[in-house]
């Protein structure tokens, strides 16, 4: 999914792959992603009046989606599909001397690819469905609950990926990654976007899964919150004993 160190990174530089194949792998995920979420709740609603069953059939259809994006994807660009991962990766090797980390300019490609894939995929599941290709959402989401769940969530996801990398076991992702987002549908309050590109792209659909645009900015400012708790994690659990000095 991603990486905090060299060794563990599963794109390794001289086989890295081009920043436009990268973006292109970025943007596609990342609407794919949208695409199931929005899809899947506008057919949950079809199918059936019962919330619970609703939001099963969401978060299970999710939980497929996002574990074969990452297993597809994730040689190529790392699957992060989500600014705060990117933006998480390019601190933790921003003092790498290596040159494997993100660049700025990789990290404005990846964000700028997500937030326009997130969008993308949001019109493309409303045109699936017959509904208006954009409608804003009334869904509000600016409860305090729901922000907290944001924090929560964000943290969460956050200290799985560098987890993962900074014990040499990113071969999980796939399957780790999308088992939690699947947990968080359940035991968050906010339904676990924990995702900045997500959450703008779902403001663009007015269904099961959309949050209106006044609640954006407090969502992403909660994600953004939750990478650094969950990062500030990372560095106390996973922490590294110093090697002996030498006389």
């Amino acid at each position: 999914m991603t990486t905090t160190e060299p060794a563990a990174s599963p794109i390794p530089l001289p086989t890295r792959s081009p920043l436009v194949a990268r973006a292109a792998a970025e943007f596609v995920g990342t609407a794919a992603l949208v695409a199931v979420v929005v899809g899947s709740g506008i057919q949950a609603v079809g199918l059936t009046r019962d919330v619970a069953l609703q939001l099963l059939a969401n978060s299970t259809a999710t939980v497929f989606g996002l574990g074969v994006l990452i297993a597809l994807l994730g040689p190529v660009s790392g699957a992060h599909f989500n600014p705060v991962v990117t933006a998480a990766e390019w601190w933790t090797t921003r003092k790498d001397g290596s040159g494997s980390g993100l660049a700025p300019r990789d990290v404005a490609a990846y964000v700028f690819a997500q937030i326009a894939g997130a969008i993308g995929g949001s019109v493309l599941a409303d045109a699936m469905f017959g509904e208006p290709l954009v409608q804003w959402s009334t869904h509000d989401r600016s409860a305090g609950n729901l922000l907290l769940g944001e924090v929560v969530a964000t943290a969460g996801l956050i200290l799985l990926i560098f987890g993962l990398a900074r014990t040499g076991r990113l071969r999980f992702a796939p399957v780790a990654v999308a088992s939690y987002i699947g947990a968080a549908y359940w035991f968050t309050s906010s339904t676990s976007f924990a995702n900045p590109a997500v959450t703008i792209g779902r403001a663009f659909t007015d269904t099961f899964a959309g949050i209106a645009p006044a609640s954006v900015p407090g969502f992403v400012a909660m994600q953004v919150l939750g990478a650094v708790a969950g990062l500030a994690l990372v560095a106390v659990i996973f922490m590294r004993a110093e090697a002996p000095s030498q006389a």
